[in-house]
């Protein structure tokens, strides 16, 4: 049974066989390759870890033309991680597929059953797992970004500035590997959890849906809060925060963007006026294009550039 959760994912969309011996750590079974008339190549259902007897899954969307880049789409809204077929996202992929790009689509285990720190630790282990497999799919493992909006923007900066160089004693070979990216993208992400458990905002407590995942231990809240962890060895961090935010308030992008210059971190802030929790079809054209912008910067040209 895969940890697929009907609730709808709040992440907007902006998201052969050549395996080989077995891959470090794999734990899924060789799957069909499906080729879509555009030519991308598409896999589904790997298995990067295990929990309570329960499958974790991405999906790999491979451009015809890849530049050995690849970006983590992180599914995850108040951190519900919502399955749906990631076909339905190539059309909202492309504009990362165009430049060469290759997307894994991350799920992880789900809210209500799976609170905030046990996103944060799949979105790791996923990382890990495609460090440990990046020749499977032809990628550079020094070139490995990641996106989410809302709560997947919280697990993409958690990846951006907590990532570490693996436990080289660790029984399981994927713990061995590298967690650690080179650049993120966070679409209005909460960066401070700090009394999130016991005291959380007006708003947040207007949204009942949200107590699950923010019921775990008050003493965890400083481990999963990304603007606690800011280092000089950080990834490069884009953060596009709407200013009429009320659900996650632009302070919270303000807030960790000097202690990221502090520490001399490549940062930048884009700020959409009149946004709320979310982006409307015009204000998409600019997060997508800074997005992007940000990717090829930071992971790589496009191929044949």
């Amino acid at each position: 049974m895969h940890l697929r959760r009907i609730l709808p994912s709040l992440l907007p969309c902006l998201a052969a066989l050549c395996l080989g011996s077995a891959p470090l750590g794999a734990e899924s079974p060789v799957l069909p390759v499906v080729e879509n008339p555009d030519m991308v190549v598409y896999q589904h259902d790997v298995v990067y870890g295990h929990k309570d007897g329960m499958a974790l899954i991405f999906d790999v969307v491979q451009p015809p033309k890849a530049n050995g880049g690849a970006i983590m789409s992180i599914q995850s809204g108040g951190w519900y991680s919502g399955w749906r077929d990631s076909r339905q996202m190539f059309p909202a992929l492309q504009p990362l597929l165009a430049k060469g790009f290759t997307v894994f689509v991350v799920w992880h285990g789900s809210s209500p059953r799976y609170p905030v720190p046990d996103a944060v630790a799949d979105v790791r282990r996923a990382s890990r797992f495609i460090h440990a497999n990046a020749s499977r799919w032809g990628i550079d493992p020094n070139r490995i970004g990641a996106y989410g909006g809302s709560a997947g923007g919280h697990l993409a900066l958690m990846l951006a500035t907590t990532g570490d160089d693996g436990d080289p004693k660790a029984k399981d070979p994927v713990l061995q590997a590298s967690s650690r990216i080179a650049a993120s993208v966070s679409l209005y992400p909460p960066t401070d959890l700090r009394k999130w458990t016991t005291e959380p905002p007006e708003e947040i407590r207007k949204h009942p849906n949200l107590k699950p995942s923010l019921t775990f231990d008050a003493k965890l809240e400083p481990e999963v809060s990304p603007i606690l962890h800011v280092d000089a060895k950080d990834a490069a961090v884009l953060l596009i925060h709407g200013d009429k935010d009320l659900l996650v308030p632009i302070s919270h992008s303000t807030n960790i963007m000097p202690v990221l210059q502090e520490q001399k971190v490549p940062a930048k802030l884009v700020t959409i006026e009149g946004a709320a929790h979310g982006f409307n079809k015009e204000q998409n054209v600019i997060v997508v294009q800074e997005m992007v912008d940000w990717f090829v910067k930071y992971l790589g040209k496009a191929a044949g550039a």
